[in-house]
């Protein structure tokens, strides 16, 4: 670390103390001098300069943290959060106010750029977590971890477990010593349940999605950016069916014309990986790499009957097609073509995890679309002091959907207090 420079704001009873820490792009490698910004906001309640502090870690990859907000409060679990620590939102690298990856970074060279965001990965940010936490002067803190930020969280239990005073997990138990392989066929095996299910609340719709997909094949399906959208990408708009009511939102699009105005504009906004976020869509599957070459994982791994069933939707699922077809990943694809091909190191440690010891509670989704039950329960099995809640009641965004009824739970599962 070189510097840090640090500020201070006010937003409403809040206080937000702010850090931009530069750090090193490679931890561990002296010969590399090349460095990164890493920002991290602790927010703090009156009279809470003592509570001890949690770190949440967003899910993604390649998304910043949710920035915090007064009236109405964002995110919605934030006040069940504060009311045991300070929270400390960390813009995990190569997003929001941390050294961000746009456009502009292309004119680095696809081998350059690829090379670079093999530095931007799980074992990278809890690296970063590490010099946050040394900079704030304590010697444990707790840690939230949303989806991809849980997968990051089990890395930081396989190589910094005496950092952790406590963990959480909501949606992010990933598989541990899998192939990616495994892991996206079982959701496609979710993501046939979930849409079969779909179908039988709107029978109709059924049709209508197959005509979607002809209307895609036709290049009739314009978005307002110009993306002619494909067949894939028009069925990847299954994805909203691991939320909260993703099922409303799909079944008012099948109730639109496809050329008119009102079906274009929400289509985009309906639509996984985009241009904001490019990192989303170019390292997503290394997310699920525990020490494997992904190679377009979830593309090689599409069962016969979505091929041959067209109104099986997918879910999160990257498709290599894109790179052709999404004017917002063409410039991108020949990084994405060489992140595929990357020797992923193993993220996971088995026996580090099992012997960490430390104490917390996930939430695990019955019906999660992105990170299935099956490894979540296996992986559970390696955290003998961390309690579940399995739940049916709400899909993979329930900490926010929830309104911090399920971030409540877990803390109070963690302090043995009566569940409110």
């Amino acid at each position: 670390m070189t510097n840090v420079t640090a500020s201070t704001k006010q937003l409403g009873d809040l206080r937000l103390d702010e850090y931009l820490l530069t750090l090193p792009l490679v931890w561990g490698e002296d010969v590399d001098d090349r460095t990164i910004d890493v920002f991290a906001r602790v927010i703090t309640r009156p009279g809470g300069d003592e509570l001890p502090y949690l770190v949440f870690l967003q899910g993604g990859p390649g998304c910043e943290a949710p920035r915090p907000s007064f009236a109405p409060r964002n995110p919605s679990w934030l006040d069940a959060a504060l009311a045991d620590y300070r929270v400390v939102m960390l813009d995990q690298r190569g997003t929001g106010l941390s050294t961000p990856v746009s456009d502009h970074d292309l004119a680095r060279g696809d081998d350059e750029l690829a090379e670079y965001l093999t530095h931007l990965r799980a074992d990278s940010i809890v690296r970063d977590c590490e010099a946050v936490r040394e900079h704030l002067g304590v010697a444990q803190w707790s840690v939230l971890g949303q989806s991809f930020g849980g997968f990051t969280t089990l890395h930081y239990l396989s190589r910094y477990a005496d950092s952790l005073r406590e963990v959480y997990f909501t949606g992010g138990l990933s598989a541990v010593g899998r192939h990616c392989d495994d892991v996206y066929r079982t959701c496609y095996d979710q993501m046939r349940t979930i849409s079969e299910r779909y179908y039988r609340r709107f029978p109709e719709d059924r049709e209508v999605i197959r005509g979607l997909v002809d209307a895609a094949r036709n290049g009739e399906i314009v978005l307002p950016d110009g993306e002619v959208v494909s067949a894939s990408r028009l069925r990847s708009i299954g994805h909203l069916l691991g939320g909260q009511d993703g099922w409303q939102r799909v079944h008012e699009l099948c109730e639109l014309d496809h050329r008119s105005n009102a079906f274009r504009y929400d289509l985009a906004q309906m639509l996984p990986f985009g241009g904001r976020n490019p990192l989303y869509y170019v390292i997503h599957e290394s997310s699920y790499s525990d020490g494997c070459v992904t190679n377009w994982s979830a593309e090689r791994t599409m069962p016969q009957d979505f091929v041959d069933d067209v109104t099986l939707l997918t879910g999160e699922h990257v498709r290599r097609e894109w790179c052709d077809t999404v004017p917002a990943f063409k410039p991108w694809k020949g990084v994405a073509e060489r992140m595929a091909q990357v020797e992923w190191p193993t993220l996971y440690d088995a026996d580090a995890i099992r012997a960490s010891g430390v104490r917390g509670a996930a939430a695990v989704y019955a019906n999660d679309a992105y990170v299935p039950l099956s490894y979540s329960l296996e992986t559970a099995e390696l955290l003998p002091n961390v309690d579940l809640y399995v739940t049916s009641e709400y899909e993979h965004g329930g900490l926010r959907a929830s309104g911090g009824k399920v971030l409540q739970k877990l803390i109070d599962l963690v302090h043995d207090r009566t569940v409110r």
